[in-house]
């Protein structure tokens, strides 16, 4: 779990750098960054996305996944929380919530993300890929907290436990991961960066939260589809 240690670490360096420089960074350079960062999330998704091998299943994982994820309003939920850490943390900024949702959806939806932790969780060393992760993901962290302020900082947590979690259930389950497995996780993970790619240039909002049991029900349909 050492790179995803790493990986929380560069984000909350990037993230508590990018604090710093706030007020000093003009609105045109940040708007200009995130139309930046919008157009490669989308580059990003349709990239992922076309490497699905089993386009049925990741259909009913995303309408399965998001009328659970409607059904338990983890969106909702997600926002509450949110603003109770931002009362707590005493943030004024009111992109403090919008900041905390996009950097985690943005550090954990990539498929480094899911394909890193794994690798390190099968072979018990420090996965190349998610070094590199880290560097990006602390520049990132470091422009988006700019903007969004503390709360881009506060997602090093939730990066913690996901990619964490994803390491220590590949080391428990061995290789048994099958490889189409990963590529339709990949590819759902894909979608949501592509939702969340049209979140960041303000076209339209998805709730994207939402639609996150949809990473689980992949992998229980693959695990199915396998079994029989």
């Amino acid at each position: 779990m050492i790179g995803t240690i790493i990986n929380t670490a560069a984000v909350i360096l990037g993230g508590s750098l990018g604090l710093v420089i706030k007020k000093k960074l003009p609105e045109r350079y940040q708007d200009i960054f995130f139309q930046g960062v919008g157009l490669f999330t989308l580059a990003l998704g349709i990239k992922m996305a076309m490497d699905m091998s089993n386009a049925m299943f990741i259909i009913l994982s995303l309408i399965i996944g998001g009328i659970l994820g409607e059904a338990l309003k983890l969106e909702e939920k997600t926002e509450f929380i949110s603003e109770k850490i931002k009362k707590i943390t005493k943030s004024k900024n009111d992109k403090f919530t919008e900041g905390l949702i996009t950097a985690f959806l943005l550090f954990c939806m990539g498929s480094m993300s899911i394909i890193g932790p794994i690798e390190e969780g099968l072979t018990g060393e420090i996965s190349d890929l998610l070094l590199t992760k880290s560097m990006m993901d602390g520049f990132s962290a470091f422009m988006l907290s700019s903007t969004f302020g503390f709360g881009v900082v506060l997602s090093a947590i939730p990066l913690l436990i996901y990619q964490g979690g994803i390491t220590i259930f590949a080391d428990f389950i061995g290789n048994s991961i099958e490889d189409d497995t990963i590529k339709n996780l990949t590819a759902v993970g894909g979608i949501l960066l592509i939702g969340l790619g049209i979140n960041i240039l303000n076209i339209k909002h998805l709730r994207i939260i939402n639609l996150l049991p949809a990473l689980i029900f992949i992998c229980i349909f693959m695990c199915i589809l396998h079994i029989i």
